[in-house]
């Protein structure tokens, strides 16, 4: 027998064997299970019995999410098929009992059941997967799309460098997540442009979800003295790249030396107090902090983690590459799930929208994760897209297997790895060239009356 087919029939005895010793089948029901029960009753609003009660618009929702094809009438097809096969009295098709349906979930419940498995997942994540000992929590802001509609633009504007009538509304999301299990365990959503939609302000709003103990790792964007306080105040260690100004004025002969290109300095309060801080709270911070610069990989780090043995320089040049799985997370939720240009035309309905796309994110996490601990690697090492299309393979013959194949499941979310190439580069250009249309320079609505008079030009250029 081959060493490497040897090894994965090992591999799947043993979470096979893991499976049937466990009774883990609630990750498979995933919004009915014992463990989301309570949270999904204790969250529901107060409803009537109707053709689509909150749960069921929920599953919809979360189909919508997790499908190609995110369509309001794909979503009451499906339902209304479900209805057929299961003997029960046939529906309408028409969407707009589900849409009110949809507008009725209050947006405290996605967010409700969002952080509870996150939560959940960091709870039950093994000790392997810290970073000698702290649990490490990512953060990085992205953007998302809306519709273009007046709702939206009023709360979320479109950038200045676009036309009226010619751009999109855009929306800033600023996402804490756990670097062992890729749960989201927290985040914000904002406008692109105006007061108070910067990812530090955003990221203020999400503090409240990190623990003593644990380790923010961010990019240059976070490396704020005020935040530096924050944590520190919380308990909480930080690891980001050095901003671009300071960057440029370090100078690794003053302070304390701890090594080659690494010492310990002071930071100063600054003396302006920013728009966001009350007098009361500048005042309450700290005259002046001690932290710990270093230079590696080209880069400059900050970080209050000031013992240069217990944290040597390799380690936190080797952890600051793993803030590039944030990157990955975010790509898997805006491109993998497609959330990257949103279908709702109001800002509340948009907000929910986010919230189930990082729920549906997630629910698929947990079941890599639990997936992981049977298997006995990290959830890192797994695929998120292959989990997805596995996971709408089982839902889709739901009524065709029993609890004793839920191994067999988690054998095949297991059995793909993803390859660890560090230092990978890719040049950010695609090779597909375009449809030969040209772009919109004014609203559709003036184009189209061109069109009416003097018809389409007969040449694209």
């Amino acid at each position: 027998m081959h060493p490497n087919h040897r090894l994965r029939v090992q591999q799947q005895n043993r979470v096979r064997h893991r499976a049937d010793q466990s009774d883990a089948y609630t990750f498979f029901n995933l919004l009915t299970g014992p463990d989301l029960l309570d949270k999904v009753e204790s969250l529901l609003p107060e409803h009537r019995e109707r053709l689509f009660p909150p749960t069921e618009a929920l599953s919809m929702f979360l189909s919508q999410a997790l499908s190609a094809d995110r369509s309001c009438q794909r979503a009451v097809n499906e339902a209304a098929v479900k209805r057929l096969i299961g003997g029960l009295s046939v529906c309408s098709t028409h969407t707009g009992g589900y849409c009110r349906a949809r507008t009725r979930l209050p947006l405290s419940m996605l967010v409700g059941l969002t952080q509870h498995i996150g939560r959940a997942m960091t709870t039950m994540a093994p000790p392997a997967w810290h970073w000698r000992g702290h649990p490490v929590r990512l953060i990085d802001g992205t953007t998302v799309v809306m519709p273009d509609t007046q709702a939206n633009q009023a709360v979320y504007p479109q950038p200045r460098s676009q036309q009226p009538g010619l751009g999109f509304p855009l929306a800033r999301l600023v996402g804490l997540i756990c670097l062992g299990s890729g749960a989201v365990l927290d985040a914000a959503i904002g406008g692109y442009r105006g007061k108070g939609s910067d990812e530090q302000t955003l990221l203020r709003t999400v503090l409240a979800s990190l623990q003593s103990g644990d380790l923010l790792l961010g990019d240059a964007y976070y490396a704020s003295y005020f935040l530096l306080c924050a944590l520190c105040d919380m308990g909480v260690e930080a690891v980001f790249e050095q901003q671009g100004a300071r960057r440029r004025s370090t100078d690794f002969r003053r302070g304390e030396r701890l090594g080659v290109r690494d010492h310990l300095i002071e930071l100063h309060k600054p003396k302006r107090r920013p728009d966001w801080m009350t007098p009361e709270q500048y005042a309450k911070a700290p005259e002046c902090l001690t932290v710990r610069e270093l230079a590696s990989g080209g880069k400059i780090f900050v970080t209050t983690l000031l013992c240069p043995t217990q944290t040597p320089k390799a380690a936190l040049k080797a952890l600051y590459r793993e803030r590039w799985h944030i990157e990955l997370d975010l790509r898997h939720i805006k491109t993998t799930l497609g959330m990257e240009t949103l279908s709702c035309k109001t800002p509340a309905m948009a907000q929910k929208e986010i919230w189930v796309y990082l729920l549906a994110y997630n629910l698929i996490r947990l079941m890599m994760a639990q997936a992981a601990v049977w298997s006995a690697c990290s959830p890192r090492a797994l695929s998120f897209k292959h989990t997805l299309q596995l996971w709408i393979a089982w839902d889709h013959h739901a009524g065709h297997h029993g609890e004793d194949k839920r191994g067999a499941l988690f054998v095949l979310i297991a059995e793909q790895r993803v390859g660890d190439r560090p230092g990978r580069i890719e040049p950010r250009a695609i090779k597909r060239r375009p449809k030969p249309f040209p772009l919109l320079t004014q609203p559709r609505a003036i184009a189209r009356e061109k069109v009416r008079k003097h018809g389409h030009p007969r040449k694209i250029k």
